[in-house]
């Protein structure tokens, strides 16, 4: 695959047999899997704004990471036929740079800002007006020499996507139009989407094979498809032109991923809460055992160990369930590292 002559390493171009950036996101609604409610209502939107011959209303996605808002924003630009343009809450610093993008968008184009719930108050009091009424008033100049000028925008589309919706302020939250959120997706839907990126990744993939994968996802598609390339890197060095369950579990084990869809931080967890003896144990406190930040912990690790059952949150803190001391007891002896006689052969 590689050379080395003198300094440079040199690849040869595989690109035509085994695409290496394959785009797995999905370009239209009918490709986009899941999410059905969603789907039904921005199909609606799109359909009666492409009647009136109208811009779209402002769009506001909500959900966890990984769900598809990114990717539903790009497919609404594709649908609509409209130029995006991408930018996120913190990247926007000054009033200055926001008016710089909106004052460039044509009729109908759409900026979408990811993380939107980070943008600066000064920034987001420039998008109220920006939003209702197409212009922003810009103050040039300081002092006795300070003057306001107008400058009118084109109709655009906003649309915003954001993992922390408590933290947008109530009047940026109910100037969007549309407000949609997304749910984690259940196994059907994931084993459908593994069945459409394994297509697309030109893989032999069992149903069982699928069911493993998609049960160990979290309920998130950007985390299937991440499991789906490393397994197919194990089945690629093992010679396999079928994926099969076995090879499933085998990968799983190498990264630290048990059957329930826990990694070496969830059970931590799991154990840290235990060691306390039935008693509430707060964030801080599991945050120093475990060694992460709390915000990761609140935001990343907990929302699935709730869903799974194996963790409560109380006014006084975290406890462990009985499901979830079971699974603690039956992974015991799994290895975080996953690494044992089999998994060192590729190393």
């Amino acid at each position: 695959m590689a050379g080395n002559k003198g300094n440079k390493l040199i690849f040869k171009d595989l690109s035509r047999k085994h695409p290496l950036d394959l785009d797995l996101r999905p370009r239209s609604l009918d490709d986009f899997i899941g999410q059905i409610r969603v789907r039904t209502n921005l199909n609606v939107l799109l359909k009666a704004a492409k009647e009136r011959e109208e811009p779209l209303d402002h769009i506001l996605l909500l959900g966890m990471p990984g769900l598809g808002k990114t990717t539903l924003s790009h497919i609404v630009a594709n649908e609509f036929d409209v130029e995006m343009r991408a930018t996120s809450g913190p990247a926007l610093e000054r009033a200055g740079d926001l008016v710089g993008i909106l004052s460039n968008l044509n009729r109908g184009d759409i900026l979408f800002i990811d993380e939107i719930h980070r943008l600066s108050r000064s920034v987001e009091e420039y998008l109220y007006a920006a939003m209702e009424d197409f212009g922003v008033d810009l103050v040039i100049d300081k002092g006795s020499a300070a003057r306001s000028v107008r400058i009118t925008l084109k109709r655009f589309t906003l649309i915003g996507a954001t993992t922390r919706e408590g933290l947008l302020t109530a009047p940026f939250r109910s100037r969007f139009g549309v407000i949609e959120k997304l749910d984690v997706y259940p196994v059907e839907d994931l084993s459908r989407i593994l069945t459409r990126s394994a297509g697309i990744l030109d893989m032999e993939v069992t149903d069982e094979a699928k069911e493993l994968i998609a049960s160990c996802s979290r309920g998130v598609p950007r985390i299937t498809n991440r499991l789906l390339r490393r397994i197919r890197d194990l089945a690629q060095v093992s010679g396999l032109d079928t994926v099969e369950l076995d090879t499933v579990t085998k990968g799983l084990t190498m990264m630290g991923i048990d059957e329930a869809g826990l990694v070496g931080t969830d059970r931590q967890i799991l154990a840290a809460v235990h060691r306390a003896g039935g008693e509430p144990v707060g964030l801080k406190t599991i945050a120093v055992s475990v060694g992460e930040d709390e915000g990761t912990i609140a935001e990343v690790y907990e929302p699935f160990l709730i869903r799974k059952g194996f963790l409560l949150k109380t006014a006084r803190g975290r406890k462990i369930t009985p499901s979830g001391l079971k699974h603690l007891a039956d992974s015991a002896g799994f290895s975080d590292g996953g690494l044992n006689d089999q998994t060192e052969l590729f190393l």
